[in-house]
């Protein structure tokens, strides 16, 4: 991905479950954020560091471990803050809640920093991150959006809508979300998922059999 006016923005996929990990961060500043850290990985600081930028925060748009098994390593080597909704945060500390356990490879995160709370913003340099609490695919799910870009997380994919089929997941609750937290915004925004290529609002609109 290329950086635009002050925003730095790059995709990584990690983990067995290719899942889409994002540098976020302000050109300005030189400070960034991590959205959904798949696995313990230099690549991420290996990439942030050749391109100037410092990891202030890591953010989990939810808590299953495919999002949050890179946490400890990057908070252990930059003391990086960790944001997560409070309804998802006792997934990052226990394996079960977080679905690791049952693949065998458990996983613990550090506990959360701070959390992600409907309606306010996180701050990266000069930039604001606005948080939508979209439930669904868990409790604590949500979605990120800056300028006309929204990271999805596993709430909305191209062509696809998370699973609800896991502990807390609602299929009410992703529809909700998706209908009248997401669709209410600009048509013209750009969605980033958590996993698979990305997309648009009205691309989605049009073209998504969940939605229909």
């Amino acid at each position: 991905m290329n950086q635009s006016g002050s925003i730095y923005l790059k995709k990584i996929v990690l983990g067995q479950l290719a899942t889409n990990c994002y540098l976020l961060g302000c050109n300005k500043t030189r400070e960034a954020a991590v959205i959904d850290p798949a696995e313990e990985n230099d690549i991420i600081l290996t990439q942030l560091e050749k391109d100037g930028f410092s990891l202030r925060y890591i953010i989990n748009t939810h808590g299953h471990a495919d999002h949050i098994a890179g946490n400890k390593m990057l908070k252990t080597r930059t003391s990086a803050k960790i944001y997560i909704h409070r309804l998802d945060e006792a997934m990052l500390t226990d394996p079960q809640k977080n679905l690791s356990f049952y693949t065998g490879m458990p996983i613990k995160s550090p506990p959360a920093d701070n959390y992600l709370e409907e309606g306010k913003n996180i701050r990266i340099g000069s930039l604001d991150i606005l948080v939508i609490h979209t439930p669904g695919h868990s409790p604590g799910s949500v979605s990120l959006k800056i300028d006309r870009k929204i990271f999805t997380g596993d709430t909305l994919f191209a062509n696809g809508i998370g699973r609800t089929d896991l502990p807390g997941g609602s299929l009410s609750e992703i529809q909700h979300s998706i209908k009248d937290k997401l669709m209410i915004l600009d048509t013209t925004c750009e969605i980033l998922p958590g996993h698979g290529p990305g997309s648009t609002l009205q691309r989605e609109i049009h073209n998504n059999p969940w939605l229909q």
